[in-house]
């Protein structure tokens, strides 16, 4: 029994699919049920003229619909099921009982039409079925009609309610896959920025050890020179295959660790790696930050790496300045270095830049980067509580 019921389930599913419809496969099942109920209902009613052509006729057509889709597994379209019913309806009020159960089948197709069609449609359907309602209530085949008439309106005004609930569902879905995909692009985006900023500032404080040590050989054959810079190029590789171990793994399991990515306090570290391997980088700090947030650290601490190495990749013979302070308007970090001809190099297509603005906008940050006279400056000014920025 279950598995035949699986199987009903699934050929209803499929044709409803084929035409378009996304209703739970139960709507149509009852409302079929409830139409097969009606019918026999209404011709058990007839006694003695159930066995007349004219409600042979009527039954032929009210149960067509079920034995098509029962045989060839289509669903007919709603308004030819509405208009092959309500001619069966009428057919069945040429024997008129008191009550009848015949006129019900007029409220179930009203809502099956307004349901799953336009309202033009539901509404022309709704108003054939009134008017064969009230023919046959003035030739005196038809009582209670005003009744009847109700549940007509009454049947089309849920199917109109349920069209637009089901149009607000699907809405909602699409809006809910777009926010994931959304929330997935970001996802991606982030551990884009996290991996880009740890290789490229190992990458790029690798590349000037490796030129260092290259120079040492071409240039004066300084074998010990040359060893110490590749040792510093080992180190600064391993560190860089820690880091990123730490943050694939932080980012991917949502850990909360304090201590799992660099922060504000890895700052003087940072501009020792860099000094060490040949930039010219002076720091100078105004006030302590002791209680700035993890996330804040964070993205001043990867804006600052990108921005050094921009300075190793563009500009690794030119002077720098960082200064880290606190002022009223929250942390300030200047970046500044001279350029060897005067100008940024033109064309550079990186995402440096964008990934420094992106972090600066998660944090709400204001963050300017460009020429400021012969320099190349990054500025980033970092809104964080008043307490904080004043000490």
């Amino acid at each position: 029994m279950i598995a035949l019921l699986r199987r009903i389930q699934e050929r209803i599913e499929v044709s409803c699919a084929r035409l378009g419809l996304s209703y739970p496969w139960w709507i149509p099942a009852y409302s079929t049920l409830a139409c097969i109920a009606i019918t026999i209902a209404a011709l058990a009613q007839r006694g003695a003229h159930a066995g007349s052509p004219v409600i042979i006729a009527a039954l032929v057509m009210t149960l067509l619909p079920t034995a098509i889709w029962s045989v060839r597994g289509w669903l007919v379209q709603p308004w030819i099921e509405a208009v092959v019913t309500s001619v069966a309806v009428a057919l069945y009020l040429t024997h008129p009982v008191e009550p009848d159960f015949a006129p019900l089948l007029y409220l179930i197709i009203a809502g099956e039409v307004a349901a799953t069609m336009k309202t033009w449609i539901a509404m022309l359907v709704a108003s054939l079925q009134i008017v064969i309602l009230v023919v046959a209530a003035e030739s005196g085949h038809l009582h209670s009609a005003p009744l009847y008439v109700i549940g007509v309106v009454l049947g089309a005004d849920v199917g109109i309610a349920l069209r637009w609930q089901m149009r607000a569902l699907a809405a909602e879905r699409a809006n809910t896959a777009i926010a994931r995909e959304q929330a997935m692009l970001a996802e991606r985006q982030r551990l884009a920025r996290e991996v880009h900023d740890v290789i490229g500032h190992s990458l790029s404080i690798n590349l000037l050890h490796v030129t260092a040590a290259r120079h040492a050989l071409q240039q004066h054959g300084d074998v010990e020179d040359a060893l110490e810079s590749l040792r510093e190029a080992e180190q600064v590789g391993r560190t860089a295959m820690g880091d990123l171990r730490r943050t694939v793994s932080v980012l991917s399991s949502g850990a909360s660790d304090p201590q799992a990515l660099p922060g504000i306090g890895d700052v003087p570290a940072l501009i020792e790696q860099c000094r060490s391997a040949g930039l010219h980088v002076r720091y100078e700090t105004v006030g302590q930050w002791d209680d700035v947030g993890d996330v804040t650290g964070l993205g001043v601490f990867r804006i600052l790496q990108e921005s050094l190495a921009n300075i190793a990749k563009h500009a690794p013979t030119s002077s720098a300045t960082v200064n880290l302070a606190a002022c009223p308007e929250g942390l300030h970090l200047s970046v500044r270095n001279t350029l060897p001809d005067g100008r940024p190099r033109e064309g550079n297509d990186g995402s440096g830049l964008p990934g420094m603005a992106a972090r600066a906008g998660q944090l709400g940050a204001q963050l300017r980067a460009g020429m400021d006279a012969d320099d190349w400056l990054v500025d980033l000014i970092v809104p964080i509580p008043t307490g904080v920025a004043a000490r």
